[in-house]
């Protein structure tokens, strides 16, 4: 499962990584409620643990922005403020657990146990359109056309994050980082390699590449008129 934590108190935010990431979980973690927000909104999340108080975007914000958006990701909040209205702000917002700091670990992973448990699956919707493109995120499958596409995991997981920003330049500084992760340990071109291997598989030949090379920055995944003829 994976899990977005977004908190500004950066020893807090590495400690519940670590416990997190030893509990088999897939983690990101966001300093700020402006980064927690844009990974809320473009990536798949199982859970978002959020702050209240945060520099840019609240909490409270991003949960407000979330639902607003139609996820229904599972929302827990942390807060240092334990009165019964700050509660019940946070709850009427659309949070779905609260839990005042500082807290017991072994409460945290049980609210945790039990907020994933009411869904057993990845938030948001469950396929992911964009052009002729349909990816269905549960069953980790991708069609163009109605016709199967094999991607191997991490081209997957390129493809939903471009899908999920197409038309949105993406610099591969950002790619990097959501697919990979900030720790992981990369080779050489490895964007520009798994670029080129998508392209090999989803494009159509004699017609424009779906994801645009933008010089100096990054990519784009584009859909024109042109590519959806049939």
């Amino acid at each position: 499962m994976r899990i977005l934590i977004v908190e500004d108190e950066q020893r807090l935010a590495a400690a519940l990584a670590q416990l997190l990431k030893e509990r088999q979980y897939a983690v990101d973690v966001a300093h700020d409620g402006n980064t927690g927000l844009d990974l809320a909104l473009t990536d798949c999340y199982d859970l978002l643990v959020l702050d209240v108080m945060l520099p840019g975007q609240s909490g409270l914000d991003i949960v407000r922005q979330v639902r607003q958006a139609g996820l229904d990701v599972p929302i827990l909040l942390l807060t240092a403020k334990d009165t019964v209205d700050d509660r019940v702000t946070g709850l009427d917002a659309g949070a779905d657990d609260y839990l005042v700091k500082p807290f017991a670990t072994k409460e945290l992973l049980a609210r945790i146990r039990a907020l994933t448990r009411r869904t057993g699956n990845v938030s948001g919707p469950d396929t992911l359109t964009v052009g002729p493109f349909s990816m269905h995120l549960a069953e980790r499958t991708i069609f163009r056309d109605g016709q199967p596409l094999s991607l191997t995991a991490k081209e997957f997981q390129l493809l939903e994050l471009l899908m999920r920003n197409h038309g949105k330049v993406m610099s591969k500084e950002l790619i990097l980082d959501r697919v990979w992760g900030p720790d992981a340990e990369v080779i050489g071109n490895a964007v520009e390699n798994y670029v080129h291997f998508l392209r090999k598989k989803i494009d159509v030949p004699g017609r424009p590449s779906y994801i645009e090379t933008v010089r100096g920055v990054g990519y784009v995944f584009r859909v024109r008129d042109s590519q959806e003829e049939r």
